[in-house]
């Protein structure tokens, strides 16, 4: 055969097909909307779901009837998925789910996997389910459903085995093999072990792609698994692969010396003969893959400490005054000049190396502002302590507003009686030039950016903020961040939140802030669409 790999293909499609049949059996049937599974995803979590209760049900010995799974799909509903089901309707959907999407009514299923080998396609039968008659209570009589070997098979291969187990389960059937002499099956089992070392090398060398663009992008946690699975791969196998391959060689040199010396090897000796040579030969490279990772997790360790050192450092950059430093140094010796190039040499350093951040590319790019620049007011000469701390000064101030406008518009959301409040309620319950307004619009320009911020966002998880925090190493930001805030304003005011989520309300109104100060102090009035903004309460 001149494509190896194709061998056993129908027994590959087989697998392909359990899923297969399982989506044609459920899709572009209606009755999944009349319960309110709607997307493709909820309808085959459902399916698994079942399958998963009549498999844990099939592993006790006990029966699982239609009753059975109703009732398993209604505590689901009411617990999770919280559609608008009844029991009934709950009963209902088991049904279909088992006689329709896993018994295809009745009628075999059957799928076609081509036999390159035979030069013809095979038909293969393929069955989730299968039933017997008992008895409730020794009189009632029953349908009880049990999985069969496919619906088991099926199942199992959904949950993969741990990365960590993966190679110590394929050495141990590749070692099996040959003390079995079946090398056909060996050159199977080696090219896995290939595979998965290749898969390793690859997500070092993803890993580190993404520590150069940006190191704290990487979790620490991420981190951790990539260097734990690189060890457990390190450990023993080079040693082990280094014996397999000796004794590969030598059974090798055992037949080439028996068709020189002794006879002509028979068809089924030069195949086994075929077949230690490729099993020789990726040995030879698994090897060197094994030496590639063991490099590579050490450029990995180097490189992500390299990065995170280089961005503690930049805190401590030391700043200095040219006038003081340079200027008043050369008025005072003019002979200094003379060594002018040790001073401006590492102006004319090499620029590093750029690496093209593609996620940075593809990122919302907002507008430089001009008032960025106009804040400057004049040009300031490095290491001037008074312009750097009234710049802080300016800074806090700035964000200590955000801060306020934000407090106030979830407080208000917070102390309304159904826990949401609009802008429209917001206009209306405070005056011109009050202190509630300057509180909600310090200027025109922090309550723009506030809103667009949280329209943009739609939904605050306070939870997955914490999370995220826990996780990831974050730099501190200088600069308005709405994540951040409302996660500070939570943790000081000891509110008890779990989400915060913000809505255009589509009833075309203009709500409308008159007299109100820009950054500059002219006034002007601010005209916005209606905003919902709704608290939800822990427990």
């Amino acid at each position: 055969m001149q494509y190896e790999f194709l061998k056993q293909f129908p027994k590959r499609m087989k697998h392909v097909g359990r899923y297969v049949l399982l989506f044609i059996n459920s899709s572009q049937k209606m009755i999944w909307k009349q319960y309110g599974f709607l997307k493709l995803d909820e309808q085959i979590n459902v399916i698994f779901s079942v399958m998963l209760y009549i498999m844990e049900q099939s592993l006790k010995e006990e029966n699982c009837t239609i009753d059975d799974i109703g009732a398993y799909l209604d505590n689901l509903n009411m617990r999770y998925f919280k559609k608008n089901m009844s029991y009934e309707d709950c009963k209902n959907l088991g049904d279909f789910i088992l006689n329709v999407i896993l018994s295809n009514e009745g009628k075999a299923m059957y799928f076609d996997g081509y036999d390159f080998e035979q030069r013809a396609y095979q038909s293969m039968n393929i069955s989730y389910v299968a039933n017997r008659i008992v008895y409730v209570d020794s009189e009632v009589r029953r349908t009880s459903y049990y999985l069969t070997e496919d619906g088991y098979n099926l199942l199992l291969s959904t949950l993969e085995i741990e990365n960590n187990m993966k190679l110590t389960i394929h050495e141990m059937v590749f070692k099996m093999h040959l003390e079995k002499q079946s090398y056909d099956k060996a050159v199977d089992e080696i090219k896995n072990i290939f595979n998965l070392l290749r898969i390793q090398l690859q997500k070092i060398e993803e890993a580190m792609g993404r520590i150069r663009r940006n190191a704290l992008s990487y979790s620490v946690a991420e981190y951790e698994t990539v260097l734990t699975e690189n060890l457990e791969t390190i450990s023993d196998t080079k040693q082990k692969f280094q014996n397999y391959r000796e004794l590969v060689k030598s059974r090798e040199k055992e037949l080439e010396d028996i068709n020189l010396n002794v006879r002509k090897l028979d068809e089924k000796e030069e195949e086994k003969l075929k077949n230690l040579g490729i099993i020789e030969n990726y040995l030879n490279r698994t090897i060197d893959e094994h030496q590639k990772i063991l490099s590579s997790h050490f450029d990995l360790k180097s490189l992500y400490t390299k990065e995170l050192e280089q961005l503690s450092q930049m805190s401590f950059i030391r700043r200095f005054s040219l006038q003081n430093e340079l200027y008043e140094k050369i008025l005072e010796n003019p002979r200094g000049l003379e060594r002018m190039e040790i001073f401006l040499r590492p102006l004319f350093s090499n620029t590093p190396e750029k690496i093209y951040n593609l996620k940075k590319a593809t990122e919302l790019q907002k507008p430089i502002r001009k008032k960025e620049v106009e804040e400057l007011g004049e040009v300031m000469e490095f290491g001037d302590e008074a312009w750097m701390e009234a710049e802080e000064h300016r800074r806090r101030e700035k964000l200590r507003k955000y801060e306020k406008s934000l407090k106030y518009l979830i407080e208000k959301a917070m102390n309304s009686d159904r826990g949401e409040i609009s802008l429209e309620e917001i206009r209306n319950s405070i005056e011109e030039r009050s202190t509630d307004l300057l509180e909600l619009i310090p200027n025109v320009e922090i309550f723009k950016e506030i809103m667009v911020e949280l329209l943009r966002s739609k939904e605050i998880s306070i939870r997955q903020l914490k999370e995220e925090r826990r996780e990831y190493i974050s730099d501190f930001s200088n600069s308005f961040q709405l994540n951040e805030m409302v996660l500070s304003l939570v943790e000081n005011s000891g509110w008890q939140i779990d989400k915060i989520e913000i809505y255009r309300i589509e009833d075309g109104k203009v709500i409308v802030f008159e007299q109100v100060e820009d950054e500059t102090g002219n006034r002007k009035s601010i005209c916005c669409s209606n905003v919902l903004i709704r608290v939800r309460r822990e427990g």
